[in-house]
């Protein structure tokens, strides 16, 4: 037995390579479990677009109104399309995971299916924040900016974009602790570097506040600024604890697909 036949010298991605056939194949399945999701997903969220309508719209004080004949229609669609999305999302997740998942090291597959109900509890975490917390101060705010002089009605199609924008992005800044971590576990970053670039960190956070929030004032950019800084350290922390130096690989040992001499 030579030294590379040891179960110590084994390639960790033995069992993973597969050709542009292959990699096909596995796309078109998982693409099948993506779209089989979505469509269980829209249907189970039909009987509850109207009560979901009502729970989103709840922060508006005025009854919101439609300005076309196919306006509801239209909303009814969006609502039931976006709902689904979020019923199939632990699939959906899932799937994009594991077709990526043949391309990292064991240790690595390990931690990020380990993370993976982390990532969807804080994404659900900030869509709430964003519903309970940022949402009223923010209609509250534009409901009475102007209101002495301009009569504002707002059209359903509208809030509900403006709402599914915010709370999306929301939802998605608030993985950022967990994304740092992932990047740390695989040794892409490191939790000392991450502290030196803390000043960068908030220029970039404010920029993001500054594009999630829809108001200009101080006040909605500092509730959504505030956590985000929080998280962006919580997330240092977690690469001090996490890091791992990744190990490079040799490139003499891939397996390029080519054909065999």
């Amino acid at each position: 037995m030579t030294q590379l036949d040891t179960p110590m010298e084994q390639d960790p991605f033995d069992g993973s390579r597969m050709g542009l056939l292959e990699h096909l194949a596995e796309l078109r399945n998982r693409m099948i479990w993506i779209v089989g999701a979505l469509f269980v997903g829209i249907v189970v969220s039909i009987a509850f677009v109207e009560p979901v309508l009502m729970f989103i719209t709840d922060p508006v004080e005025d009854k919101l109104i439609a300005i076309g004949p196919t306006d509801t229609i239209f909303v009814f669609f969006k609502v039931m399309f976006v709902m689904g999305v979020i019923v199939a999302m632990p699939v959906l997740v899932y799937q994009i995971i594991a077709f990526i998942a043949p391309g990292l090291y064991p240790h690595e597959k390990r931690s990020l299916f380990m993370l993976l109900p982390g990532f969807m509890l804080l994404f659900f975490g900030g869509a709430a924040f964003a519903h309970f917390g940022m949402l009223p101060v923010a209609v509250g705010f534009l409901q009475n900016f102007l209101g002495t002089v301009i009569d504002q009605e707002w059209t359903i199609d509208r809030y509900v974009g403006f709402f599914t924008r915010i709370v999306f992005w929301i939802g998605v800044a608030f993985e950022t602790p967990l994304v740092i971590a992932f990047l740390a576990r695989i040794g892409l970053v490191s939790g000392r570097r991450l502290l030196g670039m803390w000043r960068q960190a908030v220029v970039i956070i404010s920029v993001v506040a500054a594009m999630i929030t829809p108001t200009i004032d101080p006040v909605n950019m500092t509730i959504v600024m505030a956590p985000l800084i929080c998280l962006y350290f919580l997330g240092v922390g977690l690469a001090f604890m996490l890091y791992r130096p990744r190990t490079p690989r040799d490139l003499d040992e891939i397996d390029w697909g080519g054909e065999d001499e």
